[in-house]
Formats: structure tokens, C-alpha cells, sequence
């Protein structure tokens, strides 16, 4: 099993108290790891700071088990949210002093509530869900086999595979992999289509890189932080065309194509 990730967005916490422009604070556990969240002191360390006068010092606890995570809400007054944002409005309250709440969801949004306008809210990824080879169904369980790749089709990080995979789908030639401003153009396209911003679709390409995927992109000192990105994403797209992770069948999840180069690019010039 691979480990949890976490991601506290900047602006919503970190050493400098959540200003505009602080860096994003990352976070990887393995199973058994666990990071603590809140305001944080001098004698209370956490590793997700939240700087909001209505969270606690100590506000709760992440803990990673082999196959889920558990989140612990250490405030006597608050409850907190897990939201599932690939779920019909799917959430877990997790009410006050409740220890170890097992979180189902593969992408989770935790939600404190604030005296501002807008909660804070930080975002986990959970240990890859495992799923039985179809083909091996019914065999006793010792016996099974599962899949070297667990994607849901379902889910967010798989229509932003579907996108990096797009052109070369459509054009069957080496053209450039997309870049994560025209991901998040690509998926905009359409009536009634949530569009992931550029910092969602980063963080998605990092969670199949990193878990899903499981490729690793040499951080080689003579290249710089742009080529080592896009690096990751050619490795990406090779990967999942190679072993057939993403087809031409996979296309229609994406919006209709839209203009006259959408009209070009379905037609393959």
C-alpha cells in the first residue's frame, strides 16, 4: 500500500500564518505515520499549521493505516467536515473529541470552520484503493489477483489522464504532452462542466505520478524545476498509453470539443 498525501493549499496556513503567497505545505505518511493540525506554539508543534482564531492549538490528528486513514478531532465545541469533491455532496461529520474516524473517500477535503467568510480546508489523498483483476473474480481470496494499476474511472485524476493523453489519442504521433494552464482549458470546455484549477490539476499529476503510477522522475541537478515537470508528465502519458491504462473509449468523459480547433482535433488534422 502506498501512503497518505496531504496538501494545505497556500493561503490557507503554513509558518507565515496563511498569508497570500505562502507556499503550499506538502505532506507524506506512510502507514503508521500521523501529522497534527491547528494554530499550533512554541509548545505545541503541529505539522499543518492553520492560523484562524477559532481553531484550536491542537485541532486534530491524521493517522494512516495500511489501507485508510483516521482522522482524530481533538476540539471540545467544533465539528469537522470530510467532503468527498468527487461525490454527489458526500461528507463525514466528524463531531467533537471523536477519536480515529475512518475516512473512506480516495480524495478528501477536510473542512474547520472559521470566524472569516470561507473555512479552512485542507486536502488528503489516501493510500491507493486496491481493485480485483476482473478476469480473476470469484477465485479464493488468497488466490486473486489485483491490478498493477488501481485507477477509478471515475474519478477527477483520471479525466486530467484522459486530458494529458488527448492529443496523442487523437493524433497518434509524438506531439507535446499539454501543459497544466491548457489541462484546466480543456476541461472547462462545455456547459455544466466543473472546471479543477491549475493548483488541483498539479496536484492531481503529482498523485499519479507519485501513488497511482508509481514513476519516478530524476531530480538530476543540471535540470530545472519546468523540465523536470514536464519530464513527469511525458512519463505519464507514455506509461498509460503503453500498457493501455487510457484508450479512445476514454475520450468521451472528457467535454465535447468546442471551435473550430476542437472540430480539428476530433477530425485527427
Amino acid at each position: 500500500m502506498s501512503g497518505v498525501v496531504v496538501h494545505l493549499p497556500s493561503g490557507s496556513g503554513g509558518a507565515a500564518g496563511g498569508e497570500p503567497g505562502v507556499a503550499p505545505v506538502t505532506l507524506r505518511l506512510g502507514p503508521g505515520e500521523a501529522a497534527r493540525f491547528g494554530r499550533g506554539s512554541t509548545t505545541v508543534p503541529v505539522e499543518l499549521r492553520l492560523a484562524d482564531a477559532a481553531i484550536s492549538r491542537l485541532a486534530g490528528e491524521i493517522r494512516v493505516t495500511d489501507d485508510h486513514w483516521q482522522l482524530t478531532n481533538h476540539s471540545t465545541t467544533h465539528s469537522y467536515l470530510v467532503e468527498n469533491p468527487e461525490g454527489a455532496g458526500e461528507y463525514l461529520r466528524v463531531p467533537p473529541r471523536r477519536v480515529g474516524t475512518p475516512i473512506p473517500f480516495e480524495f478528501s477535503r477536510v473542512v474547520l470552520p472559521t470566524r472569516g467568510e470561507l473555512p479552512v480546508s485542507f486536502q488528503v489523498f489516501a493510500p491507493d484503493h486496491v481493485y480485483l483483476d476482473p478476469d480473476a473474480m470469484g477465485a479464493p481470496w488468497g488466490n486473486r489477483t489485483v491490478t498493477a494499476y488501481s485507477l477509478d474511472e471515475t474519478a477527477t485524476y483520471f479525466l486530467v489522464l484522459v486530458a494529458l493523453c488527448e492529443p496523442r489519442l487523437r493524433d497518434q504521433s509524438p506531439v507535446a504532452v499539454p501543459t497544466t494552464p491548457q489541462i484546466v482549458e480543456r476541461l472547462g470546455q462545455g456547459a455544466g462542466c466543473g472546471t479543477p484549477t491549475a493548483r488541483a490539476v498539479s496536484s492531481h499529476i503529482d498523485y499519479l505520478a507519485e501513488e497511482k503510477l508509481r514513476i519516478g522522475v530524476p531530480e538530476a541537478r543540471e535540470h530545472g524545476r519546468a523540465e523536470r515537470r514536464n519530464g513527469k508528465r511525458e512519463e505519464i502519458v507514455g506509461l498509460a498509453l503503453r500498457f493501455g491504462l487510457v484508450r479512445e473509449e476514454h475520450l468521451a468523459l472528457l467535454p465535447p470539443l468546442t471551435g473550430a480547433r476542437g472540430r480539428e482535433r476530433q477530425a485527427g488534422r
